[in-house]
């Protein structure tokens, strides 16, 4: 059977058209996510009673702090129905909304008083942030409300808004209390970029390997560019290092599979070829000097 190979020309547009199809796939696929995530922080959880009488809570995560294990949640409360008064700008009678302990004391609102939304601090259980890209957390969130002495339905809506950190939540109600149970991991485009630093890290740790054997194998030196790129790539590797999102602490596992390890690579590379290279340049025949 005789394969006939296809003219150069051809063989061009082909490999254009395969490249094309390739970015097209990787923009494709990136939307995708993109959707995907969007998608995740419009979603909201409800729990409570719709009564008509009731509390409405409108609560979102603004931001998780993994190194201080506590997330901050934004309240916008609004009371409704005959507990309310001026449209439910402000409550009729003092308002106290109970809340889990994880969330830090109780919040009070004067009867009379106009509302306006506040930030409370909450607790993260369970994981640890040297487990970073791949840390997950747990949050307990309870609100009941109480007004004139008597507890009140409460009906609370949860979103997240950190775009670092994606949610899974659970939403029930126990006797008039909303409950949430909160899980919180990191975000598919912060894994995904933490897992290409990684593999950057060893393509580059790597890279200068192969440099330093040519180097040492040839017996070329003291080589001053590929040296110059060699340290370069040791100081550049700490800078891009501290891109990661979420600064994460020296320790993290993002450390131990990738940084720690290309850092070390790079150094033994720097050091054996300056050593050799000294050696090499002792062994060559000084040039004559000119008359």
């Amino acid at each position: 059977m005789v394969i006939r190979r296809l003219p150069p020309s051809r063989r061009r547009a082909l490999l254009a058209g395969l490249g094309l199809l390739a970015v097209a796939a990787a923009v494709a696929f990136g939307v995708w996510l993109q959707f995907g995530e969007r998608h995740a922080l419009d979603t909201r959880y409800r729990a409570g009673d719709p009564a008509p009488d009731r509390v409405d809570i409108e609560a979102s995560v603004q931001r998780v702090d993994a190194a201080g294990r506590e997330l901050v949640l934004r309240l916008l409360v609004t009371p409704r129905g005959g507990l309310a008064e001026a449209g439910g700008i402000s409550p009729a009678e003092t308002l106290t909304l109970q809340t889990a302990a994880s969330t830090r004391g109780d919040l009070t609102f004067p009867a009379h008083g106009r509302i306006s939304t506040v930030d409370v601090p909450v607790t993260l259980t369970a994981g640890s942030i040297t487990d970073y890209p791949f840390d997950a957390y747990d949050a307990a969130l309870e609100f009941g409300a109480v007004q004139g002495g008597e507890a009140v339905p409460v009906r609370m809506t949860l979103s997240n808004n950190d775009a670092l950190f994606a949610t899974s939540v659970e939403a029930s109600e126990e006797d008039g209390v909303a409950v949430f149970d909160l899980g919180l991991e990191r975000s598919t485009s912060v894994l995904i970029f933490a897992v290409f630093m990684m593999a950057a890290m060893w393509a580059l740790a790597v890279a200068v390997l192969i440099g330093a054997w040519f180097l040492l194998s040839r017996k070329k030196g003291l080589t001053w560019p590929a040296l110059g790129w060699m340290a370069a790539t040791l100081f550049a590797l700490a800078a891009f290092r501290n891109t990661a999102p979420g600064a994460p602490p020296i320790g993290s596992l993002l450390d131990y599979i990738a940084f720690l390890w290309a850092e070390t690579v790079i150094a033994f590379c720097v050091i054996t070829v300056v050593v050799m290279g000294m050696r090499a340049e002792a062994r060559l025949p000084e040039s004559p000097t000119p008359a």
